[in-house]
Protein backbone atom coordinates (compact mmCIF):
# COMPACT_ATOMS: atom_id res chain seq x y z
CA UNK A 1 0.00 0.00 0.00
CA UNK A 2 2.85 2.36 0.82
CA UNK A 3 4.61 1.69 -2.50
CA UNK A 4 1.34 2.24 -4.32
CA UNK A 5 0.86 5.58 -2.54
CA UNK A 6 4.41 6.64 -3.45
CA UNK A 7 3.78 5.64 -7.04
CA UNK A 8 0.57 7.67 -7.20
CA UNK A 9 2.37 10.66 -5.70
CA UNK A 10 5.10 10.40 -8.36
CA UNK A 11 2.52 10.23 -11.14
CA UNK A 12 0.71 13.23 -9.72
CA UNK A 13 3.94 15.23 -9.57
CA UNK A 14 4.79 14.24 -13.17
CA UNK A 15 1.35 15.36 -14.34
CA UNK A 16 1.72 18.56 -12.39
CA UNK A 17 5.03 19.32 -14.11
CA UNK A 18 3.59 18.46 -17.54
CA UNK A 19 0.65 20.82 -17.07
CA UNK A 20 2.78 23.60 -15.64
CA UNK A 21 1.17 23.68 -12.19
CA UNK A 22 4.14 22.49 -10.18
CA UNK A 23 5.61 25.46 -8.31
CA UNK A 24 8.44 23.37 -6.94
CA UNK A 25 9.95 22.93 -10.47
CA UNK A 26 9.94 26.53 -11.67
CA UNK A 27 13.43 26.39 -13.29
CA UNK A 28 12.23 23.58 -15.54
CA UNK A 29 9.11 25.52 -16.46
CA UNK A 30 11.16 28.62 -17.24
CA UNK A 31 13.47 26.58 -19.44
CA UNK A 32 10.51 24.95 -21.18
CA UNK A 33 8.83 28.24 -22.01
CA UNK A 34 12.14 29.78 -23.08
CA UNK A 35 12.69 26.98 -25.57
CA UNK A 36 9.10 27.25 -26.75
CA UNK A 37 9.40 30.99 -27.34
CA UNK A 38 12.69 30.41 -29.17
CA UNK A 39 10.93 27.97 -31.48
CA UNK A 40 8.14 30.46 -32.14
CA UNK A 41 10.70 33.19 -32.89
CA UNK A 42 12.59 30.98 -35.36
CA UNK A 43 9.36 29.98 -37.11
CA UNK A 44 8.27 33.64 -37.23
CA UNK A 45 11.53 34.71 -38.89
CA UNK A 46 11.33 31.78 -41.31
CA UNK A 47 7.74 32.69 -42.12
CA UNK A 48 8.74 36.29 -42.93
CA UNK A 49 11.48 35.09 -45.30
CA UNK A 50 9.22 32.59 -47.04
CA UNK A 51 6.40 35.12 -47.30
CA UNK A 52 8.74 37.71 -48.84
CA UNK A 53 9.99 35.25 -51.46
CA UNK A 54 6.56 33.87 -52.30
CA UNK A 55 4.78 37.25 -52.43
CA UNK A 56 7.42 38.81 -54.69
CA UNK A 57 8.14 35.78 -56.83
CA UNK A 58 4.76 34.19 -57.45
CA UNK A 59 3.79 36.84 -60.01
CA UNK A 60 6.69 35.83 -62.25
CA UNK A 61 5.99 32.09 -62.22
CA UNK A 62 4.26 30.98 -65.41
CA UNK A 63 4.71 28.39 -68.12
CA UNK A 64 7.04 30.58 -70.19
CA UNK A 65 9.23 31.33 -67.18
CA UNK A 66 9.68 27.60 -66.47
CA UNK A 67 10.13 26.37 -70.05
CA UNK A 68 11.95 29.14 -71.96
CA UNK A 69 15.64 30.14 -71.98
CA UNK A 70 16.72 33.61 -70.87
CA UNK A 71 16.84 36.39 -73.44
CA UNK A 72 18.16 39.93 -73.72
CA UNK A 73 20.92 39.49 -71.18
CA UNK A 74 18.62 37.59 -68.79
CA UNK A 75 16.20 40.52 -68.57
CA UNK A 76 13.51 38.52 -70.38
CA UNK A 77 12.58 34.90 -70.92
CA UNK A 78 12.76 32.09 -68.40
CA UNK A 79 15.09 29.85 -66.42
CA UNK A 80 14.65 26.49 -68.14
CA UNK A 81 18.40 25.93 -68.81
CA UNK A 82 19.12 26.67 -65.13
CA UNK A 83 16.49 24.13 -64.01
CA UNK A 84 17.86 21.45 -66.35
CA UNK A 85 21.46 22.21 -65.37
CA UNK A 86 20.60 21.90 -61.67
CA UNK A 87 18.87 18.59 -62.36
CA UNK A 88 21.85 17.21 -64.32
CA UNK A 89 24.47 18.23 -61.78
CA UNK A 90 22.36 16.76 -58.97
CA UNK A 91 22.15 13.43 -60.83
CA UNK A 92 25.94 13.34 -61.17
CA UNK A 93 26.26 14.20 -57.47
CA UNK A 94 23.95 11.29 -56.58
CA UNK A 95 25.84 8.85 -58.83
CA UNK A 96 29.15 9.85 -57.26
CA UNK A 97 28.35 10.43 -53.58
CA UNK A 98 25.65 7.89 -52.69
CA UNK A 99 27.37 4.58 -53.63
CA UNK A 100 30.71 5.76 -52.26
CA UNK A 101 29.23 7.15 -49.04
CA UNK A 102 27.03 4.13 -48.30
CA UNK A 103 29.89 1.71 -49.02
CA UNK A 104 32.20 3.66 -46.69
CA UNK A 105 29.54 3.63 -43.96
CA UNK A 106 29.03 -0.14 -44.33
CA UNK A 107 32.77 -0.72 -44.04
CA UNK A 108 33.16 1.52 -40.99
CA UNK A 109 30.19 0.03 -39.14
CA UNK A 110 30.24 -3.62 -40.19
CA UNK A 111 33.80 -4.56 -41.15
CA UNK A 112 36.40 -2.18 -39.73
CA UNK A 113 37.98 -2.84 -36.37
CA UNK A 114 36.75 -0.21 -33.93
CA UNK A 115 40.00 1.41 -32.93
CA UNK A 116 42.15 4.48 -33.38
CA UNK A 117 41.96 4.41 -37.19
CA UNK A 118 38.16 4.37 -37.36
CA UNK A 119 37.92 7.11 -34.73
CA UNK A 120 40.32 9.21 -36.82
CA UNK A 121 38.23 8.61 -39.95
CA UNK A 122 35.00 9.61 -38.21
CA UNK A 123 36.61 12.71 -36.75
CA UNK A 124 37.91 13.67 -40.21
CA UNK A 125 34.44 13.23 -41.70
CA UNK A 126 32.89 15.48 -39.05
CA UNK A 127 35.57 18.10 -39.71
CA UNK A 128 34.97 17.92 -43.47
CA UNK A 129 31.24 18.47 -42.90
CA UNK A 130 32.10 21.87 -41.40
CA UNK A 131 34.48 23.02 -44.13
CA UNK A 132 33.16 26.08 -46.05
CA UNK A 133 31.77 25.23 -49.47
CA UNK A 134 34.14 27.64 -51.24
CA UNK A 135 37.05 25.44 -50.11
CA UNK A 136 35.43 22.47 -51.86
CA UNK A 137 34.98 24.68 -54.92
CA UNK A 138 38.66 25.61 -55.04
CA UNK A 139 39.63 21.98 -54.49
CA UNK A 140 37.33 20.87 -57.31
CA UNK A 141 38.79 23.49 -59.63
CA UNK A 142 42.34 22.38 -58.85
CA UNK A 143 41.67 18.63 -59.07
CA UNK A 144 38.75 18.01 -61.43
CA UNK A 145 39.03 21.04 -63.70
CA UNK A 146 42.83 21.33 -63.93
CA UNK A 147 44.48 18.07 -62.83
CA UNK A 148 42.02 15.60 -64.39
CA UNK A 149 41.39 17.85 -67.36
CA UNK A 150 37.59 17.87 -67.16
CA UNK A 151 37.49 21.63 -67.61
CA UNK A 152 34.55 23.74 -66.44
CA UNK A 153 31.81 21.15 -66.87
CA UNK A 154 28.90 19.24 -65.40
CA UNK A 155 31.10 16.35 -64.34
CA UNK A 156 33.59 18.59 -62.51
CA UNK A 157 30.79 20.41 -60.68
CA UNK A 158 28.95 17.16 -59.89
CA UNK A 159 32.06 15.52 -58.44
CA UNK A 160 32.78 18.64 -56.38
CA UNK A 161 29.25 18.67 -54.96
CA UNK A 162 29.63 14.93 -54.36
CA UNK A 163 32.67 15.59 -52.18
CA UNK A 164 30.69 18.29 -50.38
CA UNK A 165 27.84 15.91 -49.53
CA UNK A 166 30.02 12.85 -48.89
CA UNK A 167 30.64 13.50 -45.16
CA UNK A 168 26.90 13.94 -44.56
CA UNK A 169 26.10 10.80 -46.56
CA UNK A 170 28.65 8.66 -44.70
CA UNK A 171 27.64 9.94 -41.26
CA UNK A 172 23.90 9.58 -41.87
CA UNK A 173 24.31 6.11 -43.37
CA UNK A 174 26.47 4.92 -40.49
CA UNK A 175 23.99 6.22 -37.92
CA UNK A 176 21.18 4.44 -39.78
CA UNK A 177 23.16 1.18 -39.75
CA UNK A 178 23.72 1.52 -36.01
CA UNK A 179 19.99 1.66 -35.37
CA UNK A 180 19.58 -1.93 -36.60
CA UNK A 181 19.51 -4.11 -33.46
CA UNK A 182 22.56 -6.30 -32.86
CA UNK A 183 20.23 -9.26 -32.26
CA UNK A 184 19.34 -9.32 -35.97
CA UNK A 185 22.97 -9.81 -36.88
CA UNK A 186 23.59 -12.43 -34.21
CA UNK A 187 20.47 -14.38 -35.20
CA UNK A 188 21.55 -14.40 -38.85
CA UNK A 189 25.06 -15.55 -37.95
CA UNK A 190 23.55 -18.33 -35.84
CA UNK A 191 21.66 -19.55 -38.92
CA UNK A 192 24.92 -19.83 -40.85
CA UNK A 193 24.80 -16.64 -42.93
CA UNK A 194 28.02 -14.96 -43.96
CA UNK A 195 28.76 -11.39 -42.98
CA UNK A 196 28.03 -10.08 -46.48
CA UNK A 197 24.71 -11.95 -46.55
CA UNK A 198 23.78 -10.42 -43.21
CA UNK A 199 24.72 -6.94 -44.38
CA UNK A 200 22.95 -7.27 -47.74
CA UNK A 201 19.73 -8.97 -46.67
CA UNK A 202 19.23 -7.95 -43.02
CA UNK A 203 21.10 -4.79 -42.06
CA UNK A 204 20.93 -2.57 -45.15
CA UNK A 205 17.20 -3.09 -45.89
CA UNK A 206 16.30 -2.00 -42.35
CA UNK A 207 18.66 0.96 -42.50
CA UNK A 208 17.39 2.25 -45.87
CA UNK A 209 14.92 4.79 -44.35
CA UNK A 210 17.69 6.56 -42.44
CA UNK A 211 20.14 6.27 -45.34
CA UNK A 212 17.66 7.79 -47.78
CA UNK A 213 16.72 10.59 -45.41
CA UNK A 214 20.30 11.65 -44.76
CA UNK A 215 21.27 11.33 -48.41
CA UNK A 216 18.38 13.39 -49.76
CA UNK A 217 18.87 16.09 -47.14
CA UNK A 218 22.52 16.30 -48.16
CA UNK A 219 21.51 16.58 -51.82
CA UNK A 220 19.02 19.32 -50.94
CA UNK A 221 21.91 21.29 -49.48
CA UNK A 222 24.07 20.60 -52.52
CA UNK A 223 21.32 21.75 -54.90
CA UNK A 224 21.39 25.19 -53.28
CA UNK A 225 25.16 25.67 -53.18
CA UNK A 226 26.74 28.39 -55.30
CA UNK A 227 30.43 28.51 -54.43
CA UNK A 228 31.41 24.96 -55.52
CA UNK A 229 29.81 25.24 -58.97
CA UNK A 230 30.97 28.84 -59.45
CA UNK A 231 34.57 27.62 -59.79
CA UNK A 232 33.92 24.34 -61.57
CA UNK A 233 31.47 24.83 -64.42
CA UNK A 234 28.47 27.11 -63.90
CA UNK A 235 28.03 29.65 -66.69
CA UNK A 236 26.83 33.23 -66.37
CA UNK A 237 24.62 33.20 -69.48
CA UNK A 238 24.09 30.02 -71.50
CA UNK A 239 20.68 29.95 -73.18
CA UNK A 240 21.08 26.44 -74.60
CA UNK A 241 21.11 23.10 -72.79
CA UNK A 242 24.36 21.18 -72.13
CA UNK A 243 24.94 18.45 -74.72
CA UNK A 244 27.36 16.31 -72.66
CA UNK A 245 28.81 15.96 -69.18
CA UNK A 246 31.87 17.92 -70.38
CA UNK A 247 29.75 21.00 -71.17
CA UNK A 248 29.24 24.08 -69.08
CA UNK A 249 25.78 24.68 -67.69
CA UNK A 250 23.50 27.12 -65.96
CA UNK A 251 22.26 26.40 -62.43
CA UNK A 252 19.58 27.94 -60.25
CA UNK A 253 21.79 29.03 -57.30
CA UNK A 254 24.43 30.65 -59.51
CA UNK A 255 21.74 32.24 -61.70
CA UNK A 256 20.12 33.70 -58.58
CA UNK A 257 23.48 34.96 -57.31
CA UNK A 258 24.17 36.80 -60.57
CA UNK A 259 20.67 38.24 -60.79
CA UNK A 260 20.77 39.51 -57.21
CA UNK A 261 24.32 40.89 -57.03
CA UNK A 262 26.16 41.12 -60.36
CA UNK A 263 23.60 42.00 -63.03
CA UNK A 264 23.95 45.35 -64.80
CA UNK A 265 20.24 46.09 -64.23
CA UNK A 266 19.51 44.66 -60.80
CA UNK A 267 16.32 46.65 -60.23
CA UNK A 268 14.95 45.50 -63.60
CA UNK A 269 15.61 41.79 -63.02
CA UNK A 270 14.68 41.74 -59.32
CA UNK A 271 11.30 40.06 -59.99
CA UNK A 272 13.07 37.37 -62.01
CA UNK A 273 15.50 36.87 -59.13
CA UNK A 274 12.59 36.39 -56.71
CA UNK A 275 10.98 33.93 -59.13
CA UNK A 276 14.24 31.99 -59.36
CA UNK A 277 14.51 31.94 -55.56
CA UNK A 278 10.96 30.61 -55.33
CA UNK A 279 11.69 27.82 -57.82
CA UNK A 280 14.86 26.88 -55.95
CA UNK A 281 12.99 26.93 -52.64
CA UNK A 282 10.32 24.70 -54.16
CA UNK A 283 13.00 22.27 -55.39
CA UNK A 284 14.55 22.01 -51.93
CA UNK A 285 11.12 21.52 -50.35
CA UNK A 286 10.33 18.76 -52.84
CA UNK A 287 13.58 16.97 -51.98
CA UNK A 288 12.79 17.20 -48.26
CA UNK A 289 9.25 15.97 -48.87
CA UNK A 290 10.64 13.07 -50.89
CA UNK A 291 12.87 12.16 -47.94
CA UNK A 292 9.90 12.12 -45.57
CA UNK A 293 7.70 10.05 -47.92
CA UNK A 294 10.42 7.53 -48.74
CA UNK A 295 11.25 7.07 -45.07
CA UNK A 296 7.60 6.54 -44.23
CA UNK A 297 7.14 4.10 -47.12
CA UNK A 298 10.15 1.96 -46.23
CA UNK A 299 9.27 1.92 -42.54
CA UNK A 300 5.81 0.68 -43.48
CA UNK A 301 7.28 -2.08 -45.62
CA UNK A 302 9.66 -3.14 -42.89
CA UNK A 303 6.93 -3.21 -40.25
CA UNK A 304 4.70 -5.28 -42.55
CA UNK A 305 7.59 -7.62 -43.31
CA UNK A 306 8.26 -8.18 -39.62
Amino acid sequence: MKAEAVGKTGVARTRSIATGRGEWRKPELIGYWTLRLTLVLVLFILGIIVYDIVSKGIGVINWEFLTQPPRMGMTEGGIFPAIVGTFYVTLITVAFAVPLGVAAAIYLNEYALQGRFTRLVRMSLRNLAGVPSIVFGLFGMAVFVKLFGFGPSLVAAGFTLGLLTLPVTVTASEEALRTVPRAYREGSFALGATRWQVVRTVVVPRAIPGILTGTILGLARAAGETAPILATGAAFFLPHLPDSIRSQFMALPYHLFIMATQHHAISQVRPIAYGTALVLLGLVCLLNLAAVLLRKSYRGRISRGL
